[in-house]
């Protein structure tokens, strides 16, 4: 009699995947990449680091460049709350309120592992023309989010290009961390904010009320 793979005993089907075992195995590869660099790290060496198993490993992510990928993406993940955006009554505000200061130990090490993103880019073929955004779409989405929101209560008009502008500080974000190897600092992304963002959204025809525009800016 045939046994298909729903009657087996669990042992037998595989463990259950444990979401913090993915964690450990992630911040591992972020860890390693910004020491030893994309060339310098294998899986075999996040799997010792974090003490999981290679099978595993090969298993969730079969190519290292799928290992980086989505360690990068849980980097960028971290750094931002989809359920817990700032609501401060303003656009301005609200993407401003985004922004969190980080220790020098903290930032070296994000510039130390988007500068190995920047090495897999270059060695493996098609990947800068994938379209895969993964790294950047935590905040993306949440600017887009802070947008139609500010859409919804009139202070951007309907015509306004979200999917477009969502991208504007992400992508110079990604400019300065993966070319320039510094981070986005509080008085450029003021500039942005003012001189770029707002304008290309058609909130400078906008006038809110001094109460509305007020509202918990902390600029």
């Amino acid at each position: 009699m045939s046994m298909t793979n729903n009657d087996l005993p669990v042992a037998a089907r595989g463990r259950k995947r444990d979401p913090e075992r993915d964690v450990a195995i992630l911040e591992a590869t972020i860890d390693l990449l910004a020491e030893v660099g994309y060339d310098g790290l294998s899986t075999a060496k996040v799997a010792d680091r974090a003490q999981a198993g290679k099978g595993t490993l090969y298993r969730r992510w079969p190519t290292k460049t799928d290992l980086v990928l989505d360690a990068v993406a849980h980097m960028k993940a971290q750094q931002i709350d989809l359920e817990a955006l700032p609501d401060t009554g303003s656009l301005r505000g609200d993407l401003l309120a985004m922004f969190r200061p980080q220790d020098g130990a903290k930032v070296d090490r994000i510039l130390r592992a988007m500068a190995g993103v920047v090495s897999m880019i270059s060695q493996v073929p098609g990947l800068a023309d994938t379209g895969d955004y993964s790294i950047f779409e935590p905040w993306i989405t949440a600017n887009a989010v802070l947008m139609e929101r500010a859409q919804a209560r009139g202070e951007i008009p309907p015509t306004a290009d979200i999917a477009l502008a969502a991208q504007i500080i992400p992508s110079m974000a990604a400019y300065r961390a993966l070319i320039l190897r510094v981070a986005i600092d509080r008085d450029l992304l003021e500039r942005l904010v003012e001189q770029v963002v707002l304008p290309a959204l058609g909130e400078s025809s906008f006038n809110p009320s001094p109460s509305q525009d007020g509202m918990g800016q902390d600029g």
